[in-house]
């Protein structure tokens, strides 16, 4: 469907994101370099759901991350448990603080569906890393491509640091969603980047 081109005004209780779809079709050069001091990472297989989502939240809250939120048990257990979903968090010793999932359901390509770190990791080289583990296990099958998306509600170096990590643009869509700040799936104070409008 083609929009018209000027403004469009949004419903109350709604906000609009742009996003970018980004494409790898072949295998960058391999990323060499230890796990910034204190962290590790691990696979975590059939991960609880009340686990998942204290993650989901502690890595996505900041960027209104709400999709598996509005998810009910089943409906997120049939994504996270499938074989061919994979599961990674990192951790710094005491707790879990980032999120890795790659999802080859397709059978062809692999989704880079959720990656991120919390931001008492940022400026440690943590998503540098974690990126280099991402594309290590996402090639691994030989898939047709690799792909990710991110949007204007999302870091704001979210869409250079996939570019820098050898993505490339296809597409970009317009995301309108009930605002997760007004439906209670996060604070209201979440996300001070992106002004709230009260119902």
């Amino acid at each position: 469907m083609i929009m018209a081109d000027g403004y469009t005004d949004l419903p109350p209780g709604k906000i609009a994101s742009v996003v970018t779809f980004l494409e790898m079709r072949e295998r960058p050069p391999a990323r060499h370099g230890a796990a910034p001091a204190g962290l590790s990472i691990r696979r975590v297989l059939q991960p609880s759901l009340d686990w998942y989502r204290k993650l989901y939240r502690a890595v996505g809250e900041e960027w209104l991350w709400f999709s598996r939120l509005r998810m009910n048990d089943r409906e997120l257990a049939a994504i996270i448990h499938d074989p061919r979903v994979y599961v990674y968090a990192v951790h710094d010793g005491e707790e879990d603080k980032g999120l890795l999932e790659l999802d080859g359901r397709s059978g062809f390509e692999i989704e880079i569906a959720y990656f991120g770190v919390t931001a008492d990791l940022f400026g440690r080289g943590a998503g540098y890393w974690l990126m280099g583990h991402a594309l290590s296990g996402a090639w691994e099958t030989s898939p047709q491509r690799v792909w990710v998306h991110t949007c204007t509600l999302d870091h704001p170096r979210a869409l250079s640091f996939y570019l820098n990590a050898g993505f490339t643009p296809y597409k970009r869509a317009i995301e309108i969603a009930d605002d997760p700040r007004l439906t209670g799936e996060v604070p209201k104070n979440a996300a001070p980047h992106v002004p709230l409008i009260e119902l």
